[in-house]
Parts: structure tokens; sequence; C-alpha cells
């Protein structure tokens, strides 16, 4: 019977996708209840060690009593009391409380909800901001290893998605890297501005800390210091009202878009590399595509990439619409909303850079597609070095400027309407005014010839730009050797 109600209790109510689907643990946990309240519990020993140092009447039994059960959260006892009182943390208080009767009397001392409501929130949304930070050093990692083995593959660009003057498959791989470097570079600058809250009051003033500490503003100076410092981090803000600016908030989530959309970007990208049989994305053996057609091999995961990217861009209105509605000193209609719109942002991400990362290390790139591709265009793309050699064999410029856009119309109508395959070559060589030979213009269909700097750029970025900052992550990476990109 016990199995079976646990059975229908998992399947009887809705339950979020993020976690079910699409997150890690380690993400999970940073926002479970677990974590939210062994942190609460954090905070208030923070906060009774500090007032102790700073003279109140509080005793090591009592704080080692709050140390003893910071851990064991008792989640019945504290529902029971929320039932009764409406409200989440005194309930957590009084459950606390029950199991530290010595030290009852001082937890929470001089503080409001928002003590340890806000600066777990802040606390938290700092450790997700640095796990993301692993994951994304990851796939920046995992493409410079794709960059570097494809750094010389010729292969067409597109403008317009037209074709376009050849690049490589590793020059690509860079224009995916730099902005998931961009984006590196504001979630550092997020993540080292992120303070605390401290404890300000009730409406930000620290009313209640001026009478507890009876007007001593040095101490209460201090004791904010104390705290941020107990729980990790350098300092608070200076000002608030009774919760931390929600403008944090949008910065927060405003980071998480930005990464969002490079993944995105970096999915169009496979989608259509996949549907040209240039490259596919991991497919694995078992793997069904269809459900009506078998053959098929659909890019699944980097749709996934896409949806999830596009719930994340869409979120960041929510922390920017409740920042900017707050009242004066507080107002709670933020509440709600950041209880959804600020967990799921991270999981979403969560969930992308993993796909990131699982569709990067098993990318397969068709290498004999790709020739055919840009051999089919490149006798269009070589006219200008092909009227060049036959301007030095004695042609005139203003001439074969003309004969080759009538030539290349001639053969952009048989391989378009005719389906028949690119005779540039040969129509040019059956032409005097070029007096070349169809073995003259042979020499000029290397791919190589027209693909610039690109491997010397991928091996130049990776140099000074990558490695260094990866080897910067080494530890986040798990190596203990440096990185030779």
């Amino acid at each position: 019977m016990k199995n079976k109600r646990r059975f229908k209790m998992a399947t009887d109510r809705y339950q979020t996708p993020l976690a079910e689907r699409y997150a890690s643990k380690e993400m999970q946990y940073i926002f479970s209840p677990d974590k939210k309240f062994r942190t609460w519990r954090a905070l208030w020993i923070a906060l009774a060690e500090s007032e102790k140092e700073l003279g109140l009447n509080i005793t090591d039994e009592q704080i080692e009593e709050l140390k003893a059960h910071k851990d064991d959260i008792n989640y019945e006892d504290a529902k029971a009391r929320e039932k009764i009182v409406r409200h989440d943390v005194m309930s957590h208080v009084y459950a606390y409380g029950l199991q530290c009767p010595k030290a009852k009397g001082i937890i929470h001392l001089g503080a409001t909800s928002c003590y340890v409501g806000d600066n777990t929130d802040l606390i938290i949304m700092t450790e997700g901001l640095k796990l993301v930070r692993k994951k994304l050093v990851n796939v920046i990692n995992e493409l410079s290893k794709f960059a570097d083995e494809y750094k010389a593959l010729p292969t067409l660009a597109f403008t317009h998605f037209q074709p376009a003057q050849p690049t490589t498959v590793g020059k690509r791989a860079t224009l995916w890297m730099q902005e998931l470097l961009l984006d590196l570079e504001d979630l550092n600058h997020v993540i080292s501005t992120m303070k605390l809250l401290g404890q300000k009051g009730t409406t930000g003033t620290q009313a209640s800390f001026m009478e507890l500490f009876e007007g001593d503003q040095d101490k209460i100076r201090r004791l904010d210091k104390m705290i941020a410092n107990k729980m990790g981090f350098e300092d608070t803000y200076p000002v608030s009202g009774q919760t931390y600016s929600r403008k944090v908030d949008t910065k927060v989530v405003n980071v998480l878009a930005g990464i969002a959309a490079s993944a995105h970007k970096f999915s169009n990208d496979i989608r259509l590399l996949q549907h040209l049989k240039e490259i596919e994305e991991p497919f694995e053996k078992t793997q069904i595509g269809s459900s009506a057609m078998a053959y098929k091999r659909n890019p699944m995961r980097s749709e996934r990439i896409a949806s999830l990217a596009n719930y994340v861009m869409s979120d960041v209105m929510n922390p920017a619409i409740t920042s900017a509605t707050q009242w004066f000193e507080r107002t709670l209609d933020d509440s709600a909303n950041k209880r959804m719109s600020v967990p799921e942002a991270f999981l979403a991400v969560d969930g992308i850079l993993d796909l990131y990362l699982n569709v990067v290390d098993g990318l397969v790139v068709y290498d004999k597609v790709i020739y055919k591709h840009i051999m089919a265009e490149l006798p269009f793309m070589a006219t200008e070095n092909i009227m060049m050699d036959a301007v030095k064999a004695g042609g005139d410029r203003q001439e074969l400027h003309e004969r080759i856009r009538t030539l290349s119309m001639e053969a952009g109508r048989r391989v378009k309407v005719e389906g028949l395959d690119n005779n540039l070559l040969e129509l040019i060589a059956a032409d005097p005014a070029f007096n070349l030979t169809l073995e003259d213009l042979q020499k000029n269909m290397d791919p190589s010839l027209y693909t610039g700097r690109s491997k010397w750029q991928v091996e130049e970025f990776l140099s000074e730009v990558v490695k260094p900052i990866l080897n910067e992550y080494k530890d986040e990476l798990g190596l203990t050797a440096e990185i030779n990109c």
C-alpha cells in the first residue's frame, strides 16, 4: 500500500519538466528546499555568532546547539506551524527552536524575514552562477578541441544562407566560441558584483539593531561585514529597503538569457548543417527519429536547446517587470514570481549547457559531403582568380569580366533549371577570349586557396585567447596539466 501511494504521488500532479527532464542534480540541489532551509539556519548562526562577538548576551552553548541542528530540518514541525501562523520564516524559527530549546530565544534576533529570505536568494543565485560558469567553460573547452581538429577543413561559408566565400569548419566553431566568451565575461562580472543584503531591518534603516546595540553605529556597520564574511561574501549592499534591489535578479537572468541566445545560435547552425548533411549531432544506435518515418535522424538535441533558450530569453521580462513595479521600501508582489522565474531560468540554462556539451562532444563531420558542396560552387568563386590568369595571358580585363558574367549566368541556369552539374569551367575553357585550357583552370579548384587566414585565425584564437582563459579555470575543468590548444 505504501509503494502504491508513493507511485500515485509521483504521477497524479504536475511536475516541472525542467526538473524532470532537463536540469542536472547539482542545479536542482542548489534550488532545493534542503539547500534553502539549511542556508536559513547558517544565516541564523552567522547572525548569532556576530552578535555575540559584538557583545550581546549570547552564549557559546546556544551557538553550539544551533550548529548541532543546522542540517536536520524538521520539516513536519515547520509545515504544521505554518498552517497556523501563515508565515514561512516564523514557522521555521519555531521549528528550529523546538530542536534548540536553549537557543530559541536568540534565533533571528533583531532580524526581519528578508534577512534569511533575501540573503539566501543571493547566496543561491551566486552558487548557481558558479555552476553555470563551470559548465560554460567546459563547453568552450570542448569547442576548442573541435575547432583545432577541423581548423583547415574548407567548407562553404554562408551569407543570407547563400553560398559565399569558403571558410573552414574550425573557423566557424570559433564564432560559436567567441559568443560564449562574451557570455563568460558578462558572467564573471555579475558574479564579482554579487553581495549580500546583510541585516537591514524592516525598512532598511537597521532601527532594531540600533536598539540592540544601544545606538553603537560602528558595531552595526561591523555586523553587516561580519555576516557577509561568515557566509563567504566580501560585502553587503550599502543601502536597501527591506529587500535587496530586484534589479539584481534582472541582472542575473539577463546574463543567463545571453548564454541561452548564444546556444540558440549554435543550435540553429547545427540544424541547418544537418539539413545539408554536412554535420550531424549525436544519434544513438537505438534512437528513433520519427514514429512514422523510420529513416529520419532529427536534430532533437539542438531543437531542445533552441526550445529551452526561447524560454529563458522570454523569462527575462519577469524579473524586469518585478523590479519596475516594487513600491517604496518593499511590496510582496515579487514573491510568487521570483519563486518561479529565477530558479527556472537557472534550471533551463543548466539543461541547455549540458545539451550543448553533449552535442559538441558527439558531432559527426561528413567531409566528403562538405567537399562535394564546395566544389559545386567553387567555379563561381574562382572566377576572380581565373580572370587574373586570363589577363596575364593577354586578355582584356573589362571584356573578360563581361564574358565571365554571361557564362556564369549560363552555368547557373544549367544548375538551377536543368538540375545538371556546374559546367562553368568547361564554358570558360571553350571561350577563346580567355586563352586558358581546362587543365589551367583546374589549378584554381583547390578549396584551401579561398579560405584566407581561416586556419591561422583558429590557431591564433585558440593560443592567444582561449588557452589562457581555459588554464585560468583548470580546476573547474578537473584538469591538473596546462591546456595546449
